[in-house]
C-alpha cells in the first residue's frame, strides 16, 4: 500500500505549492479546521467512521493558526498516516512543536517526510535553476515558512 502511496503523493508534487488537502484527500483522508482543538494542539489524526474520508480517519488543524502552519500540520498528519498507520490507535493530537503520544523517532520522521511532501527536493531543484535560491522566495513560492525552507536548504534559521 505504501508504494501505491508513494505514487498518489508524487502526482501532487509536479508544481508548487502541493495541493496538501486534495493530497489527503486522494489518499482517502478528510481534513477539517476546529477553532475548539484544545489549547496547544495544531492538529490530530483520527478514526473517524461517519465523516472521514474512504480510509475512515479526518485530519484537524487549527483553524486560527497561519496558512503556512496549517499546510505543515496537514503534510505531518499524512505523514503519520503513511508511515504510522499501525500505531494510530483512535487518535494522535499533535502540539505545537509537533509531539504526540508517539515516539521522539516517529515524530522526526513524520516531520521528514511532511518537509519531502511539501519541498520535494526534485521540484526545489528545479524552481532553484528556475528562480534562484533565495529562501523567502522559494518559502512564498512554495507556500511554507521561511524557516522550513532554510533548514530544507541547509542554512542556518536565525
Amino acid at each position: 500500500m505504501k508504494v501505491q502511496q508513494n505514487g498518489i503523493i508524487e502526482r501532487f508534487q509536479q508544481s508548487a505549492p502541493v495541493d496538501v488537502t486534495a493530497l489527503a484527500e486522494a489518499l482517502g483522508l478528510r481534513v477539517w479546521e476546529d477553532d475548539f482543538l484544545p489549547e496547544g494542539i495544531s492538529g490530530k489524526l483520527f478514526q473517524d467512521p461517519i465523516q472521514g474520508g474512504p480510509e475512515g480517519y479526518s485530519i484537524t488543524v487549527r483553524s486560527s493558526d497561519p496558512y503556512v502552519r496549517k499546510r505543515f500540520t496537514v503534510a505531518h498528519e499524512i505523514a503519520h498516516f503513511v508511515l504510522h498507520r499501525n500505531r494510530i490507535g483512535s487518535l494522535v493530537t499533535d502540539d505545537a512543536f509537533y509531539r504526540s503520544n508517539l515516539s521522539n523517532r516517529e515524530e522526526a520522521e513524520a516531520n521528514r517526510f511532511a518537509a519531502d511532501i511539501l519541498m520535494p527536493r526534485p521540484l526545489l531543484a528545479k524552481y532553484i535553476t528556475m528562480y534562484g535560491s533565495d529562501p523567502a522566495f522559494l518559502a512564498e513560492m512554495f507556500k511554507v515558512s521561511e524557516a522550513a525552507m532554510r533548514i530544507r536548504l541547509g542554512l542556518p534559521t536565525s
